[in-house]
């Protein structure tokens, strides 16, 4: 499974980024597609998670802020993100599994930056 993610950039505090990832390599329509972000300094986390037949999941940290959805047909899963604070800046990652939303995760794609200014 091959996954690219993209999206990322520079936005103000309150403002809003959409990332995307595009997956490919194999039959993905019951894999669940993810995100992942890593703040400076600190451990990866799990932002959130989509199989279209076993439901979304996300982190409570960002639950009432972000979005993730996917399109199927275009293999990709996409995380909206508003209201956006300087602590949600990090690389964010596009992962993917088998199974549940919730880790772990198997397959990793490279990550896009997102950074918040305050």
């Amino acid at each position: 499974v091959q996954l690219q993610a993209s999206g990322g950039g520079l936005v103000q505090a309150g403002g809003s980024l959409r990332l995307s990832c595009a997956a490919s390599g194999r039959t993905l329509g019951s894999y669940t597609l993810g995100w992942f972000r890593q703040a400076p300094g600190k451990e990866r986390e799990f932002v959130g998670g989509i199989n279209w037949r076993l439901g979304k999941c996300l982190a409570d940290s960002v639950q009432d802020r972000f979005t993730i959805s996917r399109d199927n047909n275009k293999n990709t899963v996409y995380l909206q993100m508003n209201s956006l604070k300087p602590e949600d800046t990090g690389v964010y990652y596009c992962a993917a599994k088998e199974g549940s939303c919730y880790p772990p995760y198997h397959y990793w794609g490279q990550g896009t930056l997102v950074t918040v200014s305050s």
